[in-house]
């Protein structure tokens, strides 16, 4: 094996501010490993150049390229490194002093061309951005399957915190033009090409995700849309836990409306769960407000999640319908 030689991979979308403290981050790693940052601006009206160029104290490569998507900007940035292993972060991250020192000592004694990082809240997190976070990596929710595996399947990395060798992207031909599902995408095709997938559990990242209600909503409901895709892409990946959501949403509606008949049994199935959620996230943040507030998260994500796929589970598997005419807006053109 080669000396492992580092290159971040960033993509920017008008995030300066969210540059600013990603990069803030690095110049807190701890340990003296070299590594190489590069940022593409993604077709960006507010650019970050003059923040990047702030940071002198770092080894960073910054490009500006017509707007294409995250997985094509992602790509952009690997074929530009200089490094033999790129590690893709979101812009909305922040990384822990311990991070690179963590990943270079288990790629240096545990090999794999490709792995994952789990995400968390950082203390000076809002009450939202925590319960958002709960909702999201909870083993008691769909969010557990992005932190963890499921048994019997392989892992599938996702691009906020993922790492890549050059020798599986040049393979591979990288990202996709989906969005979001990019990444999975791309898990799929490498475990196809023979490389394995991991998820290494200590090499966390701080994923601030700045959304409101509505923009989480969106966003899970577009993962909703694209797992469908994704199992019409890649049959063998299909798993019935995938319509769980939708099922507890279902399931859901008639609780509410059995116990108007005065049947009760099934909502306080319901009651229970959620009280089980309420207590594991007060336990986990000790704060009452983040607690509530994740009983929302898990609504919101079941229920935008749920709609998605079985909304493009009926357009695509019982119509026919094809996901770039049906879904124009999960699919980007790649830059010329």
């Amino acid at each position: 094996m080669k000396a492992l030689q580092f290159s971040f991979i960033i993509p920017v979308f008008n995030r300066p501010d969210e540059v600013q403290e990603l990069l803030s981050s690095f110049s807190s790693l701890d340990g003296d490993l070299s590594f190489e940052i590069v940022i593409v601006e993604d077709g960006s009206s507010i650019d970050c150049k003059t923040i990047v160029e702030n940071f002198d104290d770092l080894n960073i490569a910054y490009y500006y390229k017509e707007n294409s998507g995250p997985g094509d900007s992602r790509n952009f940035g690997m074929q530009k490194a200089k490094g033999n292993y790129f590690i893709i972060l979101d812009s909305d991250c922040l990384l822990p002093k311990q991070y690179l020192t963590i990943v270079n000592n288990y790629l240096s004694s545990n090999f794999v061309h490709c792995y994952g990082g789990p995400d968390a809240a950082h203390s000076s997190f809002t009450d939202l951005q925590k319960a958002i976070n709960f909702a999201m990596t909870s083993f008691i929710t769909t969010g557990g399957i992005r932190g963890g595996r499921i048994s019997g399947d392989k892992f599938q990395p996702r691009s906020f915190n993922m790492g890549l060798s050059k020798e599986a992207f040049l393979k591979s031909g990288g990202f996709g033009v989906i969005h979001p599902g990019e990444d999975p995408d791309l898990s799929i095709r490498l475990n196809n090409l023979g490389y394995e997938t991991i998820l290494i559990n200590e090499a966390y990242v701080y994923h601030k995700r700045r959304i409101s209600w509505k923009k989480f909503y969106q966003q899970v409901h577009k993962f909703g849309l694209v797992r469908p895709i994704l199992n019409k892409w890649h049959p063998k990946t299909s798993r019935l836990t995938y319509w769980f959501p939708t099922l507890f949403s279902i399931g859901f509606i008639v609780s509410i409306v059995l116990f108007l008949l005065d049947y009760q049994f099934f909502l306080g199935i319901y009651i229970f769960y959620l009280a089980l959620a309420f207590i594991l996230a007060y336990t986990k943040t000790l704060n009452l407000s983040v607690a509530i507030q994740s009983i929302l998260a898990i609504f919101i994500q079941f229920f935008g999640y749920g709609y998605g796929f079985l909304k493009s589970t009926f357009a695509i598997s019982v119509l026919n319908k094809r996901p770039e005419q049906r879904f124009p807006k999960l699919f980007f053109k790649n830059a010329k």
